[in-house]
């Protein structure tokens, strides 16, 4: 028994016999006909049978599944940075975050293609309920953070993760991504939660707990769609929000946005790898600041990285200048692209609303605000 049974992925003397438990569920069939739509179903089982490493699982069956549906509800992925990273190293991969199981999967597809070590990733234990999502999740080398827990139980948690996350990248070699923040960014508003940073650090034991930073590879990732398949459905959260109401999860809503997020429609997609922040962090360490205002220093320059590296598209220029009534990026999109965005908002949502017109649209314009501060 190991201390990170109940957060940790399958090992691999474990990935088998997971396998054969999940063969014949209908969501398993369902995704594999997807994947492999001209295969006899007796084929793709076969080669799982078979199948006795996560590595081999996710390469065999997850990679052709992420480019099946990159060929179907997207116009392609674009990268950058990558030449940045080395083989066999391990990075803490830090990110904003738009999509349930794309961010996480379409950075891992990109660190295979580039002969790089995958990540072990983080994922919320309120959306792998289901126990054929648990499964699947722990086949593909997630790792979960409890929600909904407060006080010592959440300080026993956040300590779990944190040792877990340390001993993947100190001792296995094993790279890690976490998202910038406690779930996903609703509003395109990416900043770094303070939190998350803090949680790193329990897993330091020697003196000062920022020199944890120092002794890892730290890299601000950005990831950026050009159209966001789960746009509408985060528009009662933001509503509730900008009403100062309580908004209360309807049930199965965070399957439907991962089910949406897989198959909405997202046109271009971009991945931007950052710098490894190396030197930037020995300065924050060696600034004589105290744990919280170095950890204050490490959020402004994770947000500035995923800010500058962030991929700017029509569909943000479009919905800036129609929020503020201008036509500052006019020269960033054309009248087709322009009308295209205007009808897929007009289709979605109540345009008589203008709260909820305003959400929509900040949701879009954000990270042109983002950049624009990143810049002064």
């Amino acid at each position: 028994m190991s201390k990170f049974d109940p957060i940790r992925p399958y090992y691999d003397a474990e990935a088998n016999a997971a396998i054969r438990k999940i063969l014949d569920d209908p969501m398993l069939e369902a995704m594999m006909g997807f994947t492999f739509p001209e295969d006899n179903q007796k084929n793709w089982k076969e080669l799982m049978k078979h199948t006795h490493s996560l590595r081999d699982f996710q390469i065999n069956f997850i990679y052709p599944g992420l480019m099946k549906v990159l060929e179907k509800s997207s116009d392609g992925l674009s990268t950058g940075g990558f030449e940045l990273l080395e083989p066999n190293t391990a990075y803490l991969f830090i990110s904003n975050h738009r999509d349930i199981i794309l961010d996480t999967s379409l950075l891992n597809a990109c660190l295979y293609e580039n002969g790089l070590v995958m990540t072990t990733s983080a994922i919320g234990d309120n959306l792998i309920q289901k126990p054929f999502l648990h499964t699947l999740s722990r086949l593909n080398r997630n790792f979960a953070i409890q929600r909904s827990l407060k006080g010592r139980e959440l300080l026993e948690s956040s300590q779990l993760v944190s040792d877990y996350i340390r001993k993947s990248l100190l001792q296995e070699n094993r790279s890690v991504w976490t998202a910038q923040r406690e779930g996903r960014t609703k509003d395109g508003n990416d900043f770094t939660q303070k939190g998350v940073l803090k949680m790193l650090t329990l897993a330091e034991k020697e003196g000062d707990a920022f020199s944890y930073f120092e002794k890892i590879k730290l890299v601000p990732v950005s990831i950026s769609y050009e159209y966001d398949p789960t746009d509408v459905l985060k528009m009662p959260e933001l509503l509730a929000k900008a009403r100062d109401e309580k908004y209360i999860k309807s049930e199965n809503e965070d399957f439907l946005n991962l089910l949406r997020g897989i198959i909405g429609t997202k046109k271009r997609i971009h991945i931007q790898v950052n710098a490894v922040l190396d030197q930037e962090i020995k300065e924050i360490a060696q600034s004589g600041n105290n744990l919280s205002e170095k950890l204050n220093q490490l959020c402004r320059l994770i947000d500035l990285q995923i800010w500058n590296g962030f991929k700017l598209w029509p569909s943000n220029f479009i919905a800036h200048d129609l929020l503020y009534g201008e036509k500052e990026y006019s020269d960033e999109y054309t009248e087709e692209e322009k009308t295209a965005f205007e009808n897929r908002f007009k289709n979605k949502i109540d345009t008589k609303d203008p709260d909820v017109v305003k959400n929509f649209l900040s949701m879009y314009a954000n990270p042109v605000n983002n950049q624009k501060k990143s810049a002064q």
